[in-house]
This record gives structure tokens, sequence and C-alpha cells, in this order.
């Protein structure tokens, strides 16, 4: 692994003395640039701004009343909700406050009692993303129950089901998207799974009540305003969308990047850098994605505030390329055709279609 890392950087140094001494260097770069640097008046605007919008969508939804024009009102609180919930992100990230506490609470707030998602369940589940993307037996995001999205689970898959799977795994990238119809559902029923299991919870009362009130209020709510046909029409349209939205948020971040062995370690700054990916865009678009576009800051520093990333990103970018190390970015539809066609080729059976680099440049050099 050492001769992985020198031939990346284009040095003999030893392996941990060379990469530490490399992240530690890009850190204090960012942190001289003043990106670490809080954004309360960002925050609380957007505290008070996503609040006040959800009221008074909650206020039309009663006043429009029973009629097929609360589809669109579906559609409103879709990306909505996704909105609040890219804000929890962004507190659950230690983003907001310095308070470790604040951030907590923010977190649980927004996504129990918000957007009925239990932040205990996220954070378990994102933590060991973070830790280690796209390593194979370490990261779950890699570990979808329908999408097969490495070579061995496509064949263990393959063996299981037999042939008549065969064609729809071999188009399973097509797939992807319209099953991202039920991600909004699956995240409701992950969370409540999580705050009724005996695994380990900090706080679970407090996320059972808010998780309860919002699930359950919601609920009320949608059938005392809305006829039976409608308001199963209006939750189908609100939770497809919901799911979709922060599916093809989340979508273009890894997947179509390395793969990790699990036997292979590689330093902190390579580790997040080489398996994220970044989406070209505007400012529109980095409203759209909740920041998430700039997939490679945000691994490399979580708790840098949303607003600080798209600066930052020309800082960290110019640094890799000055080190070797690869920074990937693409635009959006493009990133979409990349995450097609890689799980297309899984389907098919290919194994390892996009390799670690560093595995790479050792079999070659």
């Amino acid at each position: 692994m050492t001769d992985q890392l020198s031939r990346s950087t284009g040095t003999a140094a030893p392996l941990r003395t060379r990469a530490t001494n490399d992240f530690t260097e890009l850190a204090r770069i960012v942190a001289a640039s003043g990106f670490m640097r809080r954004r309360y008046g960002y925050y609380w605007s957007k505290l008070v701004g996503l609040a006040t919008v959800l009221t008074a969508v909650l206020v039309a939804f009663v006043l429009i009343g029973d009629t097929w024009w609360q589809v669109v009102t579906a559609a409103v609180f879709a990306a909505l909700f996704t909105q609040i919930a890219m804000l929890g992100h962004d507190a659950a990230h230690r983003q907001i406050f310095v308070s470790g506490r604040w951030n907590d609470w923010t977190s649980i707030v927004i996504g129990n009692l918000l957007v009925g998602m239990s932040y205990g369940w996220w954070q378990h589940k994102h933590t060991r993303h973070h830790a280690n993307p796209n390593k194979i037996g370490s990261d779950p995001d890699i570990e979808l129950p329908v999408i097969s999205v490495t070579a061995d689970q496509a064949g263990e898959r393959a063996k299981h089901y037999g042939q008549p799977l065969a064609w729809l795994m071999a188009h399973q990238g097509i797939f992807f998207y319209p099953i991202l119809l039920l991600e909004g559902m699956s995240l409701h029923a992950s969370s409540v799974r999580r705050v009724l299991s005996r695994a380990p919870m900090r706080r679970r009362a407090a996320e059972t009540v808010f998780l309860a009130v919002r699930i359950g209020g919601y609920l009320a709510l949608v059938f005392l305003v809305l006829s039976p046909g409608i308001a199963a029409v209006f939750l189908a349209v609100q939770l497809g969308l919901f799911g979709v939205y922060m599916g093809m948020s989340f979508a273009p971040n890894h997947k179509g990047m390395p793969l990790v062995p699990a036997t292979v370690k590689i330093d902190f700054l390579r580790r997040q850098v080489l398996m994220s990916r970044n989406i070209r865009g505007n400012r529109l678009l980095d409203v759209a994605m909740g920041g998430l576009n700039y997939q490679i800051e945000h691994h490399l520093f979580p708790s840098m505030p949303r607003p600080h990333l798209r600066a930052a990103s020309a800082t960290i970018k110019a640094y890799c390329l000055s080190h070797g190390v690869r920074y990937t970015e693409t635009g959006l539809w493009e990133s979409y055709r990349i995450v097609t066609h890689y799980i297309n080729r899984v389907g098919l059976g290919e194994r390892d279609p996009f390799e670690c680099p560093l595995l790479l440049q050792r079999q070659t050099g």
C-alpha cells in the first residue's frame, strides 16, 4: 500500500507521514481561508424561512380542501420536506451551531418532527458511510436491497433468483430511478423500525414521540381534509416525489465511483476524494441539491457550513491536483448517465467496472 500512495503522489515518502501531512496541510489552508467559520445568519434565515413556508403550505392545504388540485400541493410538500431534510443533514454534521447538543436537538426536531425520519437511524447509517465511502462490507450505501452495485451482489442474486432475473439485472440502471418512488416510504419505515428496535439509541423517547406525532398527525390531517381516494393519491404523489428528489440528490455522489476492497487501507484524504464525485452547476443547483453537489468538500470537512462549499471547492480542487489526487466533477445529467451505465454493467456481471485508482497504479506501475 505504501507503493500505491507513493506512486499517486510522486514521492517515496513513508505512507503514514506523507498521508497525514497531506490532509493536515489542506486542513490548515481551509481553516486559514475562513471556510470553517459559522454562518449563523444564513442558517437562522433557513430555519425560520422553511418553518414559515411549511406553516403557509399547511394552511393552504386546509383552505384548498377536498379537491384534486391537492396533487399539486403534494408535489410542493415533497420538495419542501426534502429541503427541510437537507437542513437537518447540515445540523447533524455540526454545520449550524458550535454546540453539539444544539445541533442534535435541531436534527431531531427537523428529522423526526417535521420530516418523519429518525435522526438516530440516519446518524447510525450515515456515520458508517462517511467513515468508509464505497468500501465493500463497510459502507451501507452500497448495500441496496433491490439494486446490485457490486459484482458480488449481482452474482449472488443471479444464483438465488435464476435466469428470469437476468434481463432485469442487465437493465437495472433504468429501473433504479423508478424504484426511487418507493424510497420515501422506505425512509419512514426504516425510521419506525429503528426507534422500536432494541438497538442502542440516544434520546429514544424524544425520537419516538416526535416521530409518532409527525406520522400520525400528518396522516390524520390528510384524511380529515381529503376524501379517501384523493388522500391516497395525495400521499402516493407526496411520498413518491419525496423519495425521487432525495434519491436524485444523493445518487450522483458515489455510485459509479471506485469501489474499495474490504482489506485495503487508504489515507483519509484519498479515501474521501477518490470515492466522491462533485456536480458542476450554478447557485440554483446548490440550493436544489442542498450543497450535496460538493460531495468531495463535504466528505473532507463534514462540519463545513454549506454556504462555504462553493468557494472552498476551488481551493480544494487545486490542492488535490497539485498533489496528484484525482478530483472528479461532472454535470448533473452526465452523472445520472454514469450511474445508469455503471449499474447496468454490474447487472451484466462485469467485475470491478470501476476499480480503485491506487490499486490500478500498483498493477501497472
